[in-house]
């Protein structure tokens, strides 16, 4: 086999630059399986070095069905390297073994792909191939009994794929058109409000300890009495869970009225919202 076959055939298997797998091969005296882990133990360095750098740009992949849908965040550094075709290759599959795996993050990255290689490997790889640091970030699986889920992406980079995602789990007894359009909008409308929790009393302490010493840094320095700041620190922080809380947001359609109002206009037989989940890259 001459020394340009071995170096494309070298290319296909790893991914790797030409340079690279010349070098590669040179060093193993033409060995291709010597020559391969070569390359992974030198993508494995590069893959180190890169990490400590900033990964603020990426993707949202959302794959599964009504029943069991899976969102998860891809991070990278550059909008670019967000549309490259390799990148969106990787995300398309790991969308997919997300969902298989129900968002278990340990589990997906010792899952093998197409390529017979792991996650981890893969990505790995694709970080020496790519030269930008790739991070998995969030991730989360909706599924629940005798519900519909429904979907929304913002900023879409290709089927699937896009800046932000969104998943609402909604059962009802009547699941017809009228509960088709609301699961529609809904999904939207959290995608623009971005609530925190479903109810205020689910809003998680450490979230309402940290505005209430937001609230208080601003206050402080007032002049005002004592007693008033106290008055006005509760109505901050009663109108901040208001504002966060899905049921008591404006509705995105119709401002003047809450979701909860919605909700009650639309008159669907045992209409719940069971679960959420917003993923925007960047936040």
């Amino acid at each position: 086999m001459s020394d340009i076959i071995k170096v494309k055939e070298l290319r296909q298997s790893t991914g790797a630059g030409f340079k690279d797998c010349n070098a590669a091969l040179k060093e193993s005296n033409g060995d291709l399986e010597k020559a391969a882990e070569i390359l992974r133990v030198k993508g494995i360095a590069k893959a180190s070095k890169k990490m400590s750098r900033d990964a603020k740009e990426g993707v949202v992949v959302i794959n599964g069905t009504d029943d069991k849908t899976s969102l998860i965040e891809i991070n990278c550094e550059t909008d670019f390297v967000a549309k490259n075709d390799d990148f969106l290759s990787f995300v398309k599959e790991l969308g997919k073994i997300n969902n298989t795996c129900s968002s278990d993050l340990n589990k997906l990255k010792n899952t093998n792909m197409s390529n017979g290689k792991t996650v981890q490997d893969n990505l790995v790889a694709l970080i020496a191939k790519i030269g930008e640091k790739i991070t998995i970030g969030k991730s989360k699986t909706i599924e629940n009994s005798n519900t519909q889920n429904f979907i929304y992406q913002h900023s879409v980079i290709n089927e699937n794929v896009s800046k932000l995602g969104v998943v609402v789990s909604l059962e009802a007894s009547d699941k017809g058109d009228k509960f088709k359009t609301f699961g529609k909008q809904l999904s939207m409308h959290i995608a623009a409000s971005n609530p925190i929790a479903l109810y205020s009393d689910e809003i998680q302490q450490k979230i309402v300890d940290k505005e209430q010493e937001l609230i208080f840094e601003e206050l402080k320095n007032s002049g005002k009495p004592e007693e008033i700041v106290k008055k006005i620190s509760l109505g901050k922080i009663n109108k901040f869970k208001e504002d966060n809380s899905l049921m008591t947001q404006d509705w995105v359609m119709e401002p003047k009225k809450k979701v909860k109002d919605i909700i009650s206009e639309i008159n669907i037989p045992n209409l719940k919202i069971k679960e959420f989940t917003r993923i925007k890259i960047g936040e």
